[in-house]
């Protein structure tokens, strides 16, 4: 006999990474909570996110990160908490971790990680500050007893695959169905493509929708309780070299390359502006995804954990554009 399915309540599911999370949840038909704020039933775009939720059966519940009455009421309703806040909020979980605590009947913690591995990464500022905040956000998960899952999700296609990388110094705007990256077409490039570093070290890029399959298969496995799940599938695994090579093989042709120095790059980050610049640094030069072995004693791999779920390749994804 099938054990219940846990009841999921998603924080900042309105967000990018937080609506892949819900409706992933819902349609694994576990019983799925969205904590709603006020505010945002009278933005247009969350409205319509807010609906389709509605329309997949998910319960919203009404309450804020500051308000803490209200967190305590949605986490009392559910088994597992999922945070997919934004970076401006990250230590803002502290009041989510109180709440937990509080209520007592929370069996899993999954905070707002959906990145590199930030115990394991050599970033510079501001990168360095920002993933600073997400360690801090693990003491305090560790320090109060919360049984937690952190999901290491690497890249997002949505954000690295539209344009096979070509954004260093562009503007990103996103919402739940698009990613809108001003200064480039919405497309790999197909005469000419910048490489960063000398594009050797191997990276990892999953498809959205991927990425929140695996995370709901988590929260009920006894295998990854205080755990790192690592999303690091072997056919989405590669050097920016080898993503090159399989776009060319696809367009039939080859692009010019101008690749930018480790020295270059570090030059032109501006402290605190260029996040992303310094985050791309630490993935796509110092190779932060996949320089470390995944060791049973903190971590395990989604695709070997779960090798029924058909995860999209970097090739598979990369065919939508030719």
């Amino acid at each position: 006999m099938a054990s219940e399915k846990s009841k999921i309540l998603v924080i900042g599911g309105t967000g990018y990474m937080g609506g892949f999370i819900v409706e992933a949840s819902a349609k694994s038909r576990n019983p799925t909570f969205v904590l709603v704020r006020e505010a945002s039933l009278s933005d247009p775009v969350k409205w319509k996110t807010i609906q389709s939720f509605k329309d997949l059966g998910v319960t919203i519940l009404h309450g804020d990160l500051n308000d803490h009455e209200s967190l305590v009421k949605a986490i009392k309703q559910v088994d597992v908490v999922i945070s997919t806040v934004g970076s401006m909020q990250m230590l803002d979980q502290t009041k989510i971790i109180s709440a937990i605590k509080e209520t007592g009947n929370v069996k899993r913690f999954l905070p707002a990680e959906f990145g590199v591995d930030v115990k394991r990464t050599s970033a510079v500022e501001p990168a360095k500050s920002f993933f600073a905040r997400k360690v801090q956000i693990r003491k305090a998960i560790e320090a109060k007893g919360i049984p937690y899952t952190y999901v290491v999700s690497n890249c997002s296609a949505g954000f690295y695959l539209r344009t096979l990388v070509q954004f260093e110094s562009s503007l990103i705007s996103h919402t739940r169905d698009k990613v809108i990256i001003f200064g480039h077409e919405n497309v790999p490039p197909r005469d000419k493509v910048t490489i960063l570093g000398d594009g050797s070290a191997k990276v990892v890029i999953n498809k959205e929708e991927d990425i929140a399959a695996y995370t709901i298969r988590t929260v009920d496995d006894p295998r990854t309780l205080n755990k790192t799940l690592y999303i690091r599938p072997p056919k989405n695994t590669l050097s920016m070299n080898e993503m090159v090579t399989l776009w060319e093989k696809k367009i039939g042709k080859s692009l010019e390359k101008t690749h930018i120095s480790e020295d270059q790059i570090l030059k032109s980050i501006q402290v605190p502006m260029d996040v992303f610049k310094s985050i791309n640094h630490a993935v796509f030069v110092r190779g932060d995804q996949t320089n470390f072995t995944i060791e049973p004693s903190f971590g395990v791999e989604a695709s070997e954990l779960y090798p029924d779920v058909k995860y999209t390749s970097i090739d598979e994804y990369l065919s939508q554009f030719t």
